[in-house]
């Protein structure tokens, strides 16, 4: 089964969203999967400029030239998508947001109806594949991830793909320093639910609440992400909060 990962953290594999998506990559490879990952930091993506020539000039053809040329025939016959990215303001990063605008040359600009809404046909040529989030979010609660998941349950409604799915992360601040071991079980449940997936088609939702399980108490999240910023602008020659230790004294348990 051949799965096209695309990570959009503009750190790319020194990110957060990195330490969640490579293990479950991973545990896909470990299942059979066949995974081609790219950075869309490494990439040249431009932004859709709107002009539909997809649509009308050259169909299914976008006029950009630029790596959507190498990504769009990969994702035409991939059977599984992995979309990776970091919450920026409550929805998808950057970078993510301008692939999925330059997916239109995947849609034909004839409508029909399905499932009691108006939606453009798809064009021939390419599988149906089914599309998983892995996402990370530096705060606490699960429901920042909300208006996220919306945005990519529409679009795969409107690019005729089956969304099958979030492994979700948050605190991802926490995970500064994974010397210590403590957050292993974490990276374990995140390989997991790769297997778990290629296995039987879905993740646990044990497994899921195991990747995103709390590392910190919302007190303690709060003193020290406060404690971390006052530390930046002490380095920096900033006024704040309240004194604060140099750089490495700080832990998260």
């Amino acid at each position: 089964m051949k799965v096209v990962a695309i990570n959009s953290s503009p750190k790319a594999e020194n990110g957060h969203t990195a330490q969640i998506l490579n293990p479950f990559l991973d545990g896909m490879r470990d299942a059979g999967a066949d995974v081609e990952l790219f950075y869309t930091k490494q990439l040249e993506i431009e932004p859709c400029c709107g002009l539909f020539n997809c649509f009308m000039v050259t169909p299914g053809t976008c006029t950009q030239m630029d790596d959507m040329q190498t990504l769009v025939p990969k994702l035409r016959d991939a059977d599984v998508w992995v979309l990776a990215t970091p919450v920026h303001l409550d929805g998808v990063s950057g970078p993510m947001k301008n692939f999925i605008d330059r997916l239109l040359p995947l849609i034909d600009p004839r409508l029909e109806m399905r499932d009691g809404h108006a939606r453009h046909v798809l064009r021939p040529g390419h599988k149906w594949a089914k599309v998983l989030l892995v996402s990370t979010c530096g705060l606490s609660e699960m429901d920042n991830f909300g208006p996220l998941i919306m945005h990519l349950e529409a679009a795969c409604r409107n690019l005729g793909k089956g969304f099958a799915g979030a492994v979700l992360r948050p605190q991802s601040s926490g995970m500064l320093d994974t010397s210590d071991g403590k957050l292993d079980d974490i990276f374990a449940a995140a390989r997991e639910a790769g297997r778990q997936f290629m296995r039987d088609g879905k993740m646990s939702a044990d497994t899921l609440a195991a990747v995103a399980r709390e590392i910190l108490t919302n007190d303690a999240f709060l003193a020290n992400a406060n404690l971390y910023l006052d530390m930046f602008l002490e380095q920096i020659g900033e006024p704040k909060a309240a004194k604060a230790p140099t750089f490495g004294t700080l832990t998260f348990p």
